[in-house]
């Protein structure tokens, strides 16, 4: 109904009722005793529907929405009678010296239950038969606290949403049993598969957003034991912030259910090292370097330039970046190869950055087994240029990207990070440029990382390949990964190999099953196949070896590993003479990487 049209049938409406309760007010009482004048009774009559349209429309009664009525709504119909029935017993005064308290308190009275019933009446009339009419999902509600009412207040309001919550659940046992909104808080979480086929659930909402992923966890493997859709509630940060609205819901993502929770930053830290600055990252168009511009720019850097081999991915992250930030932050993408020297040199003596985030890097381990001079070209050689560059063209920080696989490395992608990591950290004895390290564990959603394979293989139908059943890996998110490296950079001061507190690390079989689940399949629907380990891979992952290791965090959840021996001969033999035939040259770089290195006297040069 147009507001035109619905302030004047309201005003009628109200006028009516006004009327109404003030005779039916004088008509129950003056058989009994001679309470009015005729005259009494009509200026009465008068001064009420005045008063009344007044303060109805100081308190806005005729601009509510009154099918979303609630208490709110009812103490503003209270003000605007208990006053309009005041203003009139102060007219009834002025005019005869009395005040007729019995038949004022009947109208009163009247007033409230007409107005309040005639407003409230539309809201009944809405959620029993205008909401019911239409066909909603019956729905569970997971957590009966601040944020779960909310929830449920919003989904019964709301005309927009196929969604009834018709029961809650929450581990607080002094919460079972109570209703809320006329919703019961039926059991805990462990009862949720018993609830649910007792009340014929349809849809689950896990409404807890400050919930430890530990926890998400345990409560969606309840969940997973019904045929019910799983949901998961924004974070209220985000709803009071205005990014989404309370029932702007998402599924659950294997990244909800990772046993640990991401790392808190230091943001007046990391704004020092970049508002205001020049940063370059190399690797921009992949999947961690993306990321860490998308982090950067948040903190308002002057300059950010964006390196990459790939023309498409470097246009994607240049174009993405300058929708957002155009007007604030001056962008350049460079198409560039890190192995091009003269060109790396280049570009970084036009832009003279001063941080550098190197995430160029050929990461895939089957296929650097296959080509090891193409791995030492990129990763040792590319950095080793990147780095120098850095160094001559006076950078304040390099940060690179490592990975768990430089640990005590099995196969020639960690062998030839764990040489990249010597090459910085030698240099970093010789430079005024603070040169660093970041290792990480796997990281979800990456290009070539499992996540996307087991998706592909669950979309063909399975089945989903694992290389052995207690295989166990470390995993963190794309967005957390690249705030560690943002972190790394301010706490830098010059040879550190920084690593993340991850967690426990899970096993690859248990991801490949949340996966399966998450997609709406049982494991009889997609089968789990064992293919046995593949060339250079581990059954686990190190962060640290055990000479490596510093007990105490340097930043909660986040350690760093001593200071290690470095083999800068032969370091130098394996980029000098990496054309060597593929199985001597894996046997170089994994035995350099691994310290098994044979010469009379060991040149070591300790940072």
């Amino acid at each position: 109904m147009a507001y035109q049209k619905r302030v004047p049938l309201l005003v009628l409406l109200d006028s009516i009722i006004v009327l109404c309760a003030v005779y039916a007010g004088y008509f129950t009482l003056n058989p009994y005793m001679n309470v009015y004048t005729v005259p009494m009774l009509l200026v009465s009559s008068v001064s009420l529907l005045v008063s009344h349209h007044l303060f109805a429309f100081l308190y806005r009664l005729y601009q509510k929405a009154w099918e979303y009525a609630s208490v709110g709504e009812l103490i503003a119909i209270v003000k605007a009678v208990t006053f309009s029935v005041l203003t009139t017993s102060l007219v009834q005064f002025a005019l005869a010296q009395d005040i007729y308290f019995r038949v004022l308190g009947i109208t009163w009275m009247l007033h409230i239950i007409l107005i309040g019933g005639s407003r409230f009446s539309w809201r009944v009339y809405r959620d029993r038969f205008i909401s019911s009419s239409t066909e909603k999902k019956r729905t569970l509600i997971v957590g009966a606290g601040k944020a779960g009412t909310m929830l449920v207040r919003q989904l019964l309001k709301s005309n927009d949403t196929d969604l009834q919550p018709v029961a809650f659940v929450d581990d607080d046992p002094n919460k079972v049993k109570l209703q809320i909104y006329g919703i019961t808080v039926m059991g805990k979480t462990s009862e949720i598969p018993k609830i649910v086929e007792e009340n014929d659930i349809e849809n689950i909402i896990i409404a807890i957003p400050s919930l430890k992923k530990a926890a998400i966890n345990r409560i969606y493997l309840e969940c997973s034991k019904t045929n019910a859709k799983t949901q998961i509630m924004p974070m209220l940060e985000d709803i009071v912030s205005g990014k989404v609205s309370v029932n702007q819901f998402r599924d659950v993502q294997v990244e909800d259910l990772l046993g640990r929770d991401p790392v808190e930053l230091d943001m007046e830290s990391i704004s020092k090292k970049l508002t205001g600055n020049t940063i370059l990252v190399t690797g921009a168009g992949g999947s961690i370097g993306s990321e860490i511009c998308r982090q950067i720019c948040k903190f308002n850097p002057n300059k950010i330039v964006l390196v990459g081999h790939g023309e498409n991915s470097i246009y994607q992250i240049d174009m993405e970046l300058r929708n957002l930030y155009k007007d604030k932050i001056t962008i350049i993408p460079v198409i560039a190869d890190i192995q091009d020297r003269e060109r790396i040199f280049e570009v970084i003596d036009e832009h003279k950055p001063e941080v550098i985030y190197h995430a160029a890097a050929h990461k895939h381990v089957p296929l650097m087994e296959y080509n090891p001079s193409e791995a030492v070209k990129n990763n040792v050689i590319g950095t080793k240029n990147v780095a120098e560059a850095a160094d001559t063209y006076g950078v304040k920080t390099f940060v690179m990207i490592s990975s768990d696989k430089a640990v005590n490395p099995t196969n020639v992608m960690g062998a030839t990070k764990r040489i990249a990591e010597m090459v910085i950290q030698h240099l970093d004895t010789l430079s005024e440029t603070k040169f660093v390290a970041v290792r990480f564990g796997n990281v979800l959603g990456s290009r070539g990382s499992v996540i996307p394979l087991f998706k592909k293989q669950i979309l063909a139908g399975g089945p989903v390949t694992v290389t052995h059943p207690d295989m166990t890996r470390y995993f963190m998110t794309i967005p957390e990964a690249s705030r560690l490296v943002l972190q790394a950079g301010a706490l830098a001061r010059g040879g550190e190999i920084f690593v993340l507190d991850m967690g426990e690390p899970v096993k690859i079989t248990d991801l490949a099953k949340n996966l399966i689940r998450l997609s709406g399949y049982t494991e009889d629907e997609i089968q789990i196949k064992y293919t046995g380990l593949r060339p250079g891979e581990k059954m686990f992952e190190e962060l640290l070896n055990e000479n490596e290791v510093h007990d105490k965090q340097i930043y909660p959840k986040i350690y760093i590993g001593k200071t290690a021996n470095l083999y800068v001969e032969e370091v130098n033999e394996i980029i000098n003479h990496h054309e060597m035939d593929r199985e001597t040259l894996k046997r170089k770089v994994l035995d350099l990487a691994n310290n098994r290195v044979k010469r009379k006297e060991v040149e070591l040069l300790a940072t």
